[in-house]
């Protein structure tokens, strides 16, 4: 069985593209464009990992990752940004839930993108 990636992120272009590169390297992955429909398509997908833009309109790619956590406890994050302020809020997310989040900035390459979502879907 292929493990299954969710791919949010606001920019359309960025969300269909990791999806795409993921697809190609034999994963089952799906993209959505909002942190409120990431979660509700996460409940049906029910990914092993989910891959989020930090800084979306409405709602945060943390806040979304919290609640997909909490639901989906043994889903990995991975988190992208293209805002450097924003790796000290990913730590103190990770601290705070004790759950191991990976930060890639923007844009990234593709292998080292599937290099780090295959060690994080690794770990037990």
């Amino acid at each position: 069985m292929k493990q299954r990636v969710l791919v949010i992120d606001d920019d359309h272009l960025v969300a269909d593209t990791l999806t795409l590169i993921f697809q190609a390297n034999g994963y089952d992955s799906e993209a959505v464009y909002s942190a409120a429909d990431g979660l509700v398509r996460a409940r049906s997908f029910i990914p092993q990992l989910l891959l989020c833009d930090v800084t979306m309109p409405e709602e945060t790619g943390l806040q979304l990752a919290e609640k997909v956590q909490h639901e989906m406890p043994n889903c990995k994050l991975l988190m992208l940004t293209a805002y450097a302020s924003n790796a000290s809020k990913v730590e103190q997310h990770a601290s705070r839930t004790q759950r191991p989040i990976k930060l890639l900035s923007k844009p990234c390459r593709p292998e080292t993108l599937l290099r780090e979502a295959q060690a994080l879907l690794r770990i037990a």
